[in-house]
């Protein structure tokens, strides 16, 4: 079997800027030894509670500027596979892990999790007590860290990698969807004419999502900053809010597009799509004190009384009564009872707070996309006896 660290790795710190310090060791990107500060990440450091799915969950664009830990304590045991990618890289900043498998067995595999980090260009760090750091964020928030290598060519010293915790600005007031969203649009799915038409916003689309949405409909998918205008200008049969990171404030285009969009047009928003659209009628947003992160989170769907168990990632979370006077609140987080759905009255138009296409997670509301393709494909036959 491959062991995928023939060599010792060097030793690495963890220190957040509340001065708590973690010890460990690299893994993934090799240090540079000519120049130290590329060895060095930081980020706000969250957790992430999912038992498998790591290799989707690093490849989400929603964990931009983020710092991920793995709770479960034993991570990449079944490796890696091209296939399982969310998007066409590694957006987070870096991983933080208890156990890393030093060999990984599953059918599918095509490498282990450390390679996979360093083609990436990710650096992690791993033999930290995840139990401890999970602690301190439950308790605290969701924090800004830095971690690099001690000892061995390109090593940091603990002070500097205080002072970079400290400075780091975490997730709030930073436009992240720039950062991650397509340059050009592109299209998946079914071939126009065949089905309905769906322009789908890219705020940090994951590919399974187009996926779903390629199974029913031609998907259109385009840069965040594409406006109202040049969306309607395609005559699509509905549009789509895709998920993303960070802060839904400082996306402000987006959430005048949607509301332009608004009554044109049906519209279905996940996660930050969800919080967009609720700026979009004049909602608030807060930020959560750690988040929701992982694919265990209890939701009821309101209008059915059933249970979901969902996938969640994010942050940030609509203020449920700033909505109530032009929204139904339709979903609700039964752990701490954070909106998570809500339509429009009026409108075509609704959106969940969690990740209807699980991935990784549990498919319990998948169902929502067959909503959407049911709206589309009704949208479709009126316009047809027109």
């Amino acid at each position: 079997m491959n062991n995928q660290h023939p060599q010792q790795p060097a030793a690495g710190m963890l220190v957040l800027a509340d001065g708590s310090v973690f010890e460990g060791e690299m893994i993934g990107a090799a240090p540079d030894a000519a120049n130290p500060e590329a060895n060095l990440t930081s980020g706000e450091v969250v957790f992430n509670t999912a038992l498998s799915g790591y290799q989707e969950v690093i490849t989400d664009p929603s964990y931009a500027g983020q710092i991920i830990t793995f709770t479960y304590p034993h991570i990449g045991n079944y490796g890696t596979t091209a296939s399982d990618n969310e998007s066409r890289g590694g957006f987070a900043r870096g991983v933080i892990v208890r156990d890393l498998a030093r060999r990984h067995s599953n059918w599918r595999a095509e490498g282990d999790l450390g390679g996979f980090l360093a083609n990436l260009g990710l650096i992690g760090i791993a033999g930290v007590d995840t139990r401890r750091l999970t602690r301190i964020i439950r308790d605290n928030g969701a924090i800004p860290g830095a971690f690099g290598p001690v000892e061995g060519p390109g090593a940091i010293d603990e002070a500097t990698l205080k002072q970079r915790a400290v400075d780091e600005p975490g997730t709030d007031g930073i436009d992240l969807v720039a950062q991650v969203t397509t340059s050009e649009a592109y299209t998946a799915g079914l071939d126009r004419g065949t089905g309905p038409y769906v322009v789908a916003y890219d705020f940090g689309i994951k590919s399974t999502i187009v996926d779903h949405l390629a199974r029913f409909a031609s998907v259109e998918v385009v840069p965040a900053s594409t406006s109202a205008a040049d969306v309607l200008a395609r005559q699509p049969d509905g549009v789509f809010l895709s998920n993303g990171p960070g802060d839904p404030t400082m996306v402000p285009y987006a959430s005048a597009s949607i509301a332009e969009l608004l009554g044109s047009v049906p519209v279905f928003g996940i996660c930050l799509g969800h919080q967009l659209l609720s700026l979009a009628i004049n909602g608030e947003i807060e930020k959560l004190p750690f988040g929701h992160h992982g694919a265990n989170h209890p939701v009821r769907d309101l209008t059915t009384g059933k249970v979901e168990i969902t996938s969640q990632n994010h942050n940030f979370a609509t203020v449920a009564d700033t909505i109530k006077q032009v929204a139904e609140v339709t979903h609700v987080n039964l752990n701490d009872g954070v909106c998570e759905g809500l339509s429009v009255k009026g409108e075509r138009a609704f959106s969940v707070q969690h990740h209807p296409e699980a991935s990784p997670g549990p498919h319990d509301s998948a169902y929502l996309f067959d909503r959407f393709a049911s709206i589309l494909n009704s949208e479709s036959t009126a316009g047809s006896n027109k």
